[in-house]
C-alpha cells in the first residue's frame, strides 16, 4: 500500500524530532503528542508570527492565565450544558467512538447533517448504514452523551470541582474588568491567550489534528456594539476570500464563491466588519505559512453547527492530503454572551462607560412618591414601599392604574393617591453597555502540522522541507568542506560568531558535503554555509539555498548583516553574494 503524505510526514517528524506520540514506552495514549527539539521551536515561531501579525502590529495585548478553572466559570459560560458529544461503545472490544465521526467516515454523511441529529436519529442512522466498530467490526451500543471536558477537584475538598479549560477565552472574559482598566479604558481593544487547553475527546485518531491536550490561540476583541466599524478595513477590503456560504450549504453545495472583503460585507454575507478584517488577516497568515490561496476556504457554520455563544461563525479550512478540508481556525461573533453570563453569575458589573462628546439632555418620566400619604398608609413598611417604587417602570404603574385602579409593588397595593407622575430633565454624559466580542481562534498544533505538510517536497528522490524561512527551526548550517587543513577550525569560528549574533545554527562535519546538504534540506534549514579552501585565501564562503540548490559567494565580514536582512525578508537569496 502506498503511504499517504501524513504517513511520510509522521515518519520524518518522528525520525528528525518534530513530533511523535506521547508515552510510547507504555503503549501510548491517543490524543497526546510530544513536540520534539525541532518541532517545539517551529511551533513557537508560528506562535510568534501570530503575535507579530495580530498583536504587535495592531496594538493588542497578550496575557497568561490558568488552565484549571472553578466549575462556576463553565456554568456561566454555558460550556457545562453545551460541551458534549454523542458517543457509542463497541459491544465486543469496548472501545468508544464519536458517533458523528463514524457516520461521516463510514456512511459518508456530511457534518452539517450529523451535528443536528438527536440521539434517536443517530442510533437510527448507524443502524440504517450498518456502521460497525472500525477496530474489530463488532456491534455498537446505543449512543449517549459524553461531556468532553476534563473534570478535577481543586485542593483536598471533593466538592471544590474544577475543569480543564476547553478554550482560553473564558479566562479573558473573567478578567475583563481589570484588563479594561489596565489599557486605560479604551475600545476597541483585544487580549490574547496562547496556551494549553484540554478536551476529553472520545476517539482522537488524527495525530496533531485532533488532540486531548493542545495549544490554543484565542484572541478576544472587544468592540462597542453601537460603533462596530473597523478602522483598519481599508487595509484588507480588496483581499479576496473563498467563502462557502450557509445558504448554499443548505442547498447541498459546498462550492466556494470568491469575493473581496468589501463585496462580502456589502452583500451581508459577513455581518461584522471586524470579523471580516480578521478573516482576511488569517488568510494572509496561512499564506505566509506556505498554504496557497486555492487551498484555503472559509465555511460558514449553520445555525445548529455554531457554538452556543456564536451569532455568526466561519471556520477557516485548509485542504490536507489525508483528511480533505480541515478546520485550522474559527471566527465567531460572540456578541455580549460571555460577559453577560459572568455578570449574571458573579454579580460583578461588566459594563463599560463611554462618555459622549457633548452632554445630552433628555426628558424622563418618573414616579414621585407622596411621602406623607405613604407614611400614613403603610406606617412601618413605608421604607420598603419607597424602595420598591424606586425600581418600578412608571409606564407600567400608570398602565395598571388605568386597567385596575391600583398597582401591586410586591405585597403592597399602591393607589393613585400614593404617587405623582412628573417629567424631569436628565443630563447624559455618556452611556454604559456590555462590549461585544469578535473572536479569531487558532489551533497552534494544527498550524504546525499544516506548515509541515505544505513544506514537504520531493526533488530528485530527496525530501526537502521547504518551510518559510521565518519559521524554520534551524536557520543556518555551517559546514567545513572536509575535516582537515584548518577548515574545521575556520568553520567553528564562524559558527560561534553566528551564534553570538543571535542566529540558530548547527555545525556538522560528518560525512560527505552532499549527504550533509541532504540532511539539512530534510529538516528545513534555509541556508547552508560551506567553508572551503577559497575561504582560507579571501575570507569568503559559499552559501547554498535549500529550495533551488543555487549557490552564491559572500564575504564573511558582511555575512551577519546580510543574513539578518534575509531572514526579515528584506533581501533575497541572490542578493546575499555573487552567483556561482
Amino acid at each position: 500500500m502506498v503511504s499517504d503524505k501524513y504517513e511520510k510526514i509522521s515518519a520524518l517528524a518522528r525520525r528528525r524530532g518534530f513530533f511523535w506520540p506521547s508515552y510510547e514506552i507504555y503503549g501510548g495514549v491517543s490524543g497526546f503528542i510530544n513536540w520534539g527539539p525541532l518541532g517545539a521551536v517551529m511551533k513557537r515561531k508560528i506562535e510568534d508570527k501570530f503575535r507579530d501579525m495580530f498583536l504587535r502590529r495592531l496594538g493588542l495585548y497578550e496575557i497568561e492565565t490558568p488552565i484549571i478553572g472553578p466549575e462556576v466559570i463553565y456554568v456561566a459560560s454555558g460550556h457545562l450544558k453545551s460541551f458534549r458529544e454523542a458517543m457509542v461503545e463497541c459491544n465486543r472490544c469496548k472501545k468508544r467512538f464519536r458517533a458523528d465521526h463514524l457516520l461521516q467516515e463510514f456512511a459518508n454523511l456530511p457534518s452539517h447533517e450529523t451535528e443536528k441529529m438527536t440521539l434517536k436519529e443517530i442510533a437510527e442512522a448507524l443502524k440504517r448504514h450498518r456502521v460497525k466498530c472500525p477496530e474489530c467490526g463488532g456491534n455498537l451500543s446505543a449512543p449517549q452523551y459524553f461531556l468532553t471536558m476534563f473534570k478535577t477537584t481543586i485542593g483536598p475538598y471533593s466538592d471544590a470541582v474544577g475543569y480543564g479549560r476547553p478554550e482560553a477565552a473564558q479566562t479573558i472574559f473573567v478578567e475583563f474588568k481589570r484588563l479594561y482598566e489596565q489599557v486605560r479604558e479604551k475600545l476597541p481593544t483585544g487580549f490574547a491567550v496562547i496556551g494549553h487547553a484540554l478536551r476529553n475527546e472520545i476517539s482522537p485518531r488524527q495525530g496533531p489534528m485532533r488532540l486531548r491536550e493542545f495549544t490554543i490561540i484565542d484572541l478576544e476583541f472587544f468592540v462597542d456594539p453601537e460603533d462596530p466599524c473597523c478602522s483598519l478595513l481599508e487595509q484588507v477590503e480588496d483581499e479576496t476570500l473563498n467563502l462557502v456560504l450557509a445558504e448554499e450549504r443548505l442547498k447541498g453545495s459546498e462550492k466556494p464563491v470568491k469575493l473581496t472583503v468589501k463585496e462580502a460585507l456589502s452583500k451581508g454575507y459577513i455581518k461584522s466588519e471586524w470579523q471580516a478584517f480578521f478573516m482576511a488577516l488569517a488568510k494572509r497568515f496561512l499564506m505566509d505559512l506556505g498554504v496557497p490561496e486555492d487551498k484555503q476556504r472559509f465555511i460558514e457554520k449553520l445555525e445548529w453547527e455554531r457554538a452556543h455563544y456564536s451569532s455568526q461563525g466561519f471556520d477557516q479550512e485548509v485542504y490536507l492530503d489525508r483528511w480533505g478540508w480541515v478546520e485550522v481556525s474559527g471566527f465567531n461573533d460572540r456578541t455580549d454572551f460571555d460577559l453577560r453570563g459572568h455578570m449574571r453569575e458573579s454579580g460583578v458589573d461588566m459594563r463599560v462607560f463611554k462618555p459622549h462628546e457633548n452632554v445630552r439632555v433628555r426628558k424622563e418620566r418618573v414616579i414621585e412618591p407622596v411621602i406623607s400619604v405613604i407614611g400614613r398608609t403603610f406606617k412601618r413598611d413605608a421604607n420598603k414601599v419607597l424602595d420598591l417604587l424606586s425600581k418600578v417602570n412608571p409606564n407600567e404603574v400608570e398602565k395598571q392604574f388605568k386597567k385596575q385602579g391600583y398597582y401591586m409593588a410586591g405585597e403592597f397595593k399602591i393607589l393613585p393617591s400614593h404617587v405623582k407622575f412628573v417629567e424631569r430633565e436628565v443630563k447624559e454624559t455618556g452611556r454604559r453597555f456590555i462590549p461585544h466580542v469578535i473572536e479569531p481562534s487558532f489551533g497552534s498544533d494544527r498550524l504546525a502540522y499544516v506548515a509541515l505538510e505544505y513544506a514537504y517536497t520531493v526533488k530528485d528522490g530527496r525530501v526537502i522541507l521547504k518551510l518559510p524561512r521565518d519559521i524554520a527551526p534551524v536557520q543556518l548550517a555551517v559546514l567545513p568542506l572536509v575535516q582537515k587543513d584548518g577548515l574545521p577550525e575556520k568553520a567553528r569560528a564562524l559558527y560561534k560568531r553566528l551564534i553570538d549574533e543571535g542566529f540558530s545554527v548547527e555545525y556538522d562535519e560528518a560525512g560527505s558535503i552532499g549527504k550533509r546538504y541532504a540532511r539539512f534540506d530534510e529538516i528545513g534549514v534555509p541556508l547552508c554555509i560551506t567553508i572551503d579552501y577559497q575561504t582560507l585565501k579571501d575570507e569568503t564562503v559559499t552559501i547554498r539555498d535549500r529550495d533551488s540548490w543555487r549557490q552564491v559567494r559572500a564575504s564573511i565580514k558582511s555575512l551577519p548583516e546580510a543574513l539578518w536582512e534575509y531572514f526579515r525578508f528584506k533581501r533575497n537569496f541572490e542578493d546575499l553574494g555573487t552567483s556561482l
